[in-house]
């Protein structure tokens, strides 16, 4: 119900996407940042059901599909390790896919401090640009159940709003979309 109710209120007094550098009402910023932060929610669940190694085969690739949805085509995720320095970018598609291989009996992944730290900014173009923040930790186990790896990842997760429109009974209507885009390390701890 709630996602409905941020969509209808996306919806309201939106007929047309002529007008390229519209403001946002706070009313819909609030209904948009609501929309983004919970699309980033929902990616951490799929995190989650991807990494995990009871998570059938099947079932995964059909979480990815769906977690590739919440991306800009073309958008990066990265990966960084306490045992080497660089930190490298892959497609979701393929983040998603080393997410499930990973040679670890057990994975634990969970997400916190999910917030904004960079308000909306329109662009010459009428997209919105912001910056979500996020700690994500991580933690592989052995057959065992020992845990022989665990960090700690800052990320900055960009979120793209976009003026989108679609037909509704016969009527063109105009309504915003919010979609993340690249997944940025910014440090990763112990």
């Amino acid at each position: 119900m709630k996602k409905l109710t941020i969509i209808f209120l996306l919806f309201l007094g939106l007929t047309s996407i002529s007008s390229v550098a519209q403001e946002l009402s706070p009313e819909r910023k609030q209904a948009i940042d609501s929309l983004a932060l919970e699309k980033v929610r929902d990616l951490s669940k799929y995190i989650s059901i991807i990494g995990s190694k009871e998570t059938p085969w099947s079932e995964a690739n059909r979480v990815i599909d769906r977690a590739e949805e919440l991306f800009m085509q073309g958008s990066e995720m990265g990966v960084s390790s306490l045992t080497k320095q660089e930190i490298n970018y892959y497609t979701v598609r393929k983040y998603f896919e080393r997410l499930m291989r990973l040679n670890y009996n057990k994975v634990d992944i969970e997400w916190y401090n999910i917030e904004y730290v960079s308000d909306l900014q329109q662009q010459p173009d009428g997209t919105y640009v912001g910056v979500i923040t996020i700690f994500q930790k991580f933690k592989g186990y052995d057959a065992e159940g020992r845990l022989i790896y665990q960090d700690t990842t800052k990320k900055d997760i960009t979120v793209y709003v976009k003026r989108k429109e679609t037909q509704i009974g016969g009527r063109l209507i105009g309504f915003w979309d919010v979609l993340l885009g690249d997944i940025r390390v910014k440090e990763t701890a112990k």
